[in-house]
């Protein structure tokens, strides 16, 4: 499903993100990028239709966002926040099956389907085994799987992850970005390590609230614009087992 923004502005006092307008394709996975406080999780955000826009409109599948009840937008858009919590009284499966709660109604309660899809949701980020555990009793890291989880259980038509590698160790980061690529929807999500952002679809470059650039990785992510930006020289490398780019940091002094 197509997500567009045109114009979206949010200001707080002072203006947080600025006159941003892109579109993002069915299908596609896009990675936003930029250093930290330049405007990315509130973008997402507004495009999520979390928070209200001072300016600008987003449309989804071609429809004003703002036409569009909640339900309906819950039901095609799954938003993964860097640090959600929950009650802990709940269980890991408890909170999983909230992800279907856009899809029940008095006419349509919980049923056998959705517990399936559930099921499949845990073994996605392999959380299945820990399904009676208590949310209270789980790492920062097996609670980031289990919310992702939850929205898989939503059945988006777009996933939104807000810096969703967070508390992640490396492996459980590579299993997570492997199945975000795979999954049939349209994926907009943040991203610190620009390694890893070099395996979207393409880039938005995000600084003091604007979109400075977008397009292919490797024609936005290029040393003079990381030097720029986020202040480090950039050495590009070929990796000899799949050919892409990777980048070798190094921090620039102040001035430089």
């Amino acid at each position: 499903m197509r997500l567009a923004a045109r114009g979206l502005g949010w200001s707080a006092g002072a203006p947080i993100v600025e006159d941003v307008s892109l579109t993002i394709e069915p299908g596609e996975t896009f990675g936003l990028v930029g250093p930290n406080g330049s405007g990315k999780s509130t973008l997402l955000r507004m495009m999520a239709g979390l928070i209200p826009r001072t300016r600008g409109t987003v449309h989804l599948g071609g429809r004003p966002l703002s036409r569009l009840s909640r339900r309906e937008v819950a039901q095609r858009i799954a938003f993964v926040e860097q640090i959600a919590d929950t009650s802990e009284a709940l269980s890991v499966r408890d909170v999983v099956e909230l992800g279907r709660t856009p899809w029940l109604s008095a006419l349509a309660p919980f049923s056998p389907s959705d517990g399936m899809i559930v099921d499949e949701a845990l073994q996605a980020v392999g959380m299945a085994g820990l399904a009676s555990r208590r949310w209270a009793t789980l790492s920062g890291g097996e609670r980031q799987r289990v919310q992702i989880a939850r929205a898989l259980a939503q059945r988006p038509r777009v996933l939104i992850l807000d810096e969703p590698t967070n508390h992640l160790d490396i492996h459980h980061q590579l299993s997570l970005l492997r199945l975000v690529s795979r999954l049939p929807v349209t994926v907009v999500l943040a991203l610190h390590d620009l390694n890893q952002a070099m395996g979207c679809d393409r880039l938005g470059v995000m600084q003091e609230g604007r979109m400075v650039a977008c397009g292919r990785p490797v024609e936005v992510l290029t040393p003079e614009r990381l030097a720029a930006i986020f202040r480090v020289g950039a050495t590009p490398l070929c990796d000899p087992v799949d050919q892409t780019t990777i980048f070798r940091y190094h921090c620039l002094e102040e001035g430089a």
